[in-house]
């Protein structure tokens, strides 16, 4: 750690808790630039932000907390800030993050908690303060299959390949556009979401990059996470509980069967593009814990695409040419079964 910023944050610290008598743990890393560190001094506890100026800009976070909190989002309080240098003293949410708490036994009781929160946070009405999930940051995000992903298994593609790539793409942007259009927390799953002491409504966080997008987003990065694999009848029966919460705007010319079918367009697009990220963290960045968890994802998009006519030409140059190298790189995937 650099030693110059190590004294800077205990300077502002000291000055904004009046005292020099505080300890400072630091958490493990995620996949940003931005470290945590626990805060005690005396019985208290709050979470520091550390987020460099030059690396991160802590201001959409500020501003999301501040607009989520206010209408009755159970986000992390902001204790203290400095954008200036990009620190953020925190609520505490503690160590129990929801991954933790899920087994087969306990999931439809948290899920069935995390639909309410969602339902509630997709009533909000923040087209003022989001940026939208345009088509070409839905694109730009896709793209990173055959900018990481595709050279990272030794493949060149040819031009009737790349077509058929482009073709899908295409047919998941026009699906996620004509969505119903609210909030998307963009990373709304088990490890994003904390189990708080004595409270039933479950903490959110890691929401800075939310925008304005389609209302299945947030509901497959929860039953489809990129972490954890839960049975597919299973998954099909929270989709359907998820349809049944939606206000009846969203249900308008939009039976089950269709929402079914935006939702597994739409977990196709988000997991097309975690295959690049996994990939680039890995070999720009140097962080190999994702590599395990890409024959998940590698499974879920093959599911996803197997399903539609209009996905097969996609879904055989997955299975012919993309999956053999793929296993020979980064281990088995799942079966896919239907």
């Amino acid at each position: 750690m650099n030693i110059q910023r190590e004294q800077q944050i205990k300077v502002w610290l000291t000055e904004v808790l009046g005292s020099e008598q505080f300890e400072i743990n630091y958490l493990a890393g995620d996949a940003s630039f931005r470290r945590y560190a626990r805060i005690k001094q005396n019985n208290k506890t709050f979470m520091l932000m550390d987020a460099p100026p030059e690396k991160e800009d802590c201001e959409p976070f500020v501003r999301i907390d501040e607009f989520l909190a206010h209408h009755g989002v159970r986000v992390p309080q902001i204790q203290a800030k400095s954008l200036e240098h990009g620190l953020l003293l925190l609520e505490d949410f503690g160590d129990v993050v929801l991954a933790q708490k899920l087994n087969q036994d306990t999931v439809q009781e948290y899920y069935t908690q995390c639909f309410t929160q969602l339902s509630a946070l997709q009533a909000i009405d923040a087209t003022a303060q989001l940026p939208h999930y345009s088509r070409e940051k839905l694109l730009i995000e896709m793209q990173l299959l055959t900018t990481w992903f595709i050279p990272s298994i030794g493949l060149q593609l040819s031009k009737s390949e790349t077509n058929t790539i482009e073709e899908t793409f295409n047919l998941l942007l026009d699906n996620a556009l004509a969505q119903p259009q609210v909030i998307v927390h963009r990373d709304f799953h088990s490890r994003n979401l904390m189990v708080l002491e004595n409270q039933s409504t479950l903490g959110v966080i890691d929401f800075q990059d939310a925008v304005i997008g389609a209302d299945t987003y947030d509901l497959i990065s929860l039953v489809r996470d990129a972490y954890v694999r839960w049975p597919v009848a299973q998954v099909n029966a929270w989709i359907e509980q998820f349809y049944v919460q939606l206000p009846s705007s969203h249900k308008q010319q939009r039976d089950m069967a269709q929402f079914k079918k935006d939702a597994d367009f739409m977990a196709l697009q988000r997991h097309i593009k975690i295959l690049g990220i996994f990939v680039r963290l890995f070999e720009r960045d140097g962080k190999q814990n994702y590599l395990k968890d890409l024959p998940l994802v590698m499974w879920y998009v093959l599911e996803q695409s197997q399903r539609y006519p209009e996905l097969n030409a996609f879904y055989q140059l997955l299975e012919q040419k993309i999956r053999p190298a793929f296993e020979q790189k980064y281990g088995a995937c799942p079966k896919v079964t239907l």
